[in-house]
């Protein structure tokens, strides 16, 4: 499982990483990166519903098999179409199938991830996002020196496409066998033990908890798409300095996920969560208002706060075992919705305030998930 979410840290911060060096290849605006990026996200929210039925029917490791070959799809396609500046479309065509095959694959492992929770009657899904931060970490700091060095983004992205290649099949293998992850129904309509066949789209709960990890996607995605944009345009840093502000900002929400447990076990969710939520505000403010060097300070309460927000979702939607699995395919539906609606907005207010300025935002959507938490409570049985 670690193994599982690593890589898909790696596979994901490889494109974000190497974003400014895309966006310079094709000499485009930040309007127009917005609608670049937009396919990307595109593929992977086309992606998610479909992911809960797949897994059902195939289980988590063959879905997350199936995810890792479209993404190396559409990372083969992003690298010929930056190595011959191909027209646009090519370029979206790949972040299309790359968002695709990411959007499935995160489905997947994060439904063998709750299934590996519950067996095990303890918070280890942060652990698993960890793993992932971990990958990301790894993954951007490579990024910056490799465009530090100028070192081509074709290269780089083929280079991911041969680990994938290498590694991920063998780690798939290693998952939970198939009757004792089956307890995890994830075709809609399906009874669960109690004869319930309600659709999780008409669950207030479960609509909630996709609302907050909206808000702590976007929160995450945000700095994921735009940061190192942010910081070289706001700033004036090199493309490499910039990516070093997005490895501070992940390092920061790897350290997050790993303490994370101890934290959810001592105050519970809901507290936790207020807390982040705030400091990840904070964080991005410092980014914005505070100057080039306070804005790395920034970077890593940013990355602090949007740590646990991803994976604590995740686990809430997976509180009641006999639908999880369509529950995490829904709630994971909505939190994709900010990787829709982000790079657009963030764009468009890019191209008129400048994109260090458009990151207000984040602030807004902290907002916003301050108010809902109370929908993540752990149910009384559960809490420890």
């Amino acid at each position: 499982m670690f193994v599982v979410f690593t890589l898909a840290g790696i596979c994901f911060a490889s494109i974000a990483a190497r974003i400014p060096d895309i966006r310079d290849v094709f000499e485009v605006s930040p309007a127009q990166l917005g609608i670049i990026l937009l396919s990307l996200s595109a593929g992977s929210v086309c992606g998610l519903p479909s992911a809960g039925p797949i897994a059902a029917r195939l289980g988590q490791s063959s879905t997350v098999r199936l995810g890792m070959g479209l993404a190396m799809i559409g990372l083969s396609t992003i690298a010929l179409a930056t190595q011959l500046v191909a027209p646009r479309p090519v370029l979206m065509v790949g972040l299309f199938f790359a968002g695709m095959g990411i959007g499935i694959w995160d489905v997947a492992m994060n439904i063998e991830g709750a299934a590996v929770e519950r067996l095990l009657a303890t918070n280890v899904m942060p652990h698993f996002h960890a793993a992932f931060s971990a990958g990301t970490v790894g993954s951007a700091l490579l990024g910056a020196l490799l465009s530090h060095l100028q070192f081509p983004v074709a290269l780089h992205l083929i280079g991911v496409v041969l680990l994938l290649i290498a590694v991920g099949i063998a780690a798939t293998g290693r998952f939970l066998p198939p009757k004792v992850a089956a307890s995890l129904p994830g075709e809609d309509g399906i009874p669960d033990r109690r004869g319930n066949r309600r659709s999780p789209w008409t669950e207030p709960r479960t609509l909630l908890i996709g609302v907050l990890v909206l808000c702590a996607a976007f929160t995450e995605g945000t700095a994921n798409d735009w940061l190192a944009v942010a910081l070289v345009d706001g700033y004036g840093l090199s493309n490499a300095a910039g990516v070093v502000g997005l490895a501070v900002f992940l390092t920061f929400m790897t350290a997050g996920r790993i303490l994370g447990t101890r934290w959810l076990a001592r105050y519970g969710r809901v507290a936790v969560l207020r807390a982040l939520f705030v400091i990840a505000a904070v964080g991005a403010a410092l980014v914005i208002f505070g100057g080039s060097v306070l804005a790395f300070v920034g970077a890593a309460l940013w990355g602090l706060g949007a740590s646990l927000g991803f994976p604590v979702g995740m686990s809430a939607a997976a509180d009641d075992e006999d639908r999880a699995a369509m529950r995490i395919s829904v709630v994971a539906t909505i939190g994709y919705l900010a990787f829709i609606a982000g790079p657009p907005l963030l764009g468009f207010l890019g191209e008129h305030i400048g994109v260090l300025r458009s990151l207000t935002v984040v602030g807004a959507l902290a907002l916003l998930a301050l108010l809902i938490l109370p929908a993540a409570r752990e149910p009384e049985h559960t809490q420890r």
